[in-house]
């Protein structure tokens, strides 16, 4: 993981890209792997985990696009209503768009087809049919997570800062 400056996370890069900016003194290790070390015929390297950046570099910061298959990440490919992830998925809207609902991160949750049908044309709360999590707008942070799937337990403090 790359941090910035301001111990933001930015990105993942991969180990060698991770020993070049360490022996280029652009980076610095913050966490490494125990015991592994990247070596050469005359230097060795601790196997970084995470490295902060010598020098602040600005970030504009990524939009998470609004689709179907973002919202299924969000959700953890699970309906939001009754928690299974064994039937086939949709995406359902909380205030429907026939009551005036849009696409937005705030009114599209995953729903089994089942519970989407139950559910009807109604809001949740009129069809009796909870939640099991509110739904947010994700940052690009919490995708960064689905492309590496088994997080560091290093990684955790700067992946919750942003």
């Amino acid at each position: 993981m790359v941090l910035n400056q301001n111990y933001e996370a930015i990105t993942l890069c991969n180990i060698k890209k991770a020993v070049i900016m360490v022996y280029l003194r652009k980076a610095e290790v913050i966490a490494k792997k125990d015991s592994l070390e990247v070596r050469s015929p005359k230097l060795k390297f601790p196997f970084p985990s995470i490295i902060r950046l010598g020098s602040y570099i600005p970030i504009k910061y990524r939009k998470v696009i609004l689709s179907r298959k973002n919202i299924l990440r969000r959700d953890a490919h699970k309906c939001q209503y009754c928690g299974r992830s064994d039937l086939p998925l949709t995406v359902d809207h909380l205030l429907p768009k026939a009551r005036g609902g849009s696409d937005s991160w705030e009114n599209l949750v995953t729903a089994c087809t089942k519970c989407n049908n139950r559910k009807g044309d109604r809001t949740s709360e009129e069809a009796r049919m909870p939640l099991i999590r509110k739904p947010f707008k994700p940052s690009h942070i919490m995708f960064l997570k689905h492309f590496v799937g088994q997080v560091d337990e290093r990684w955790k403090p700067y992946l919750y800062l942003s």
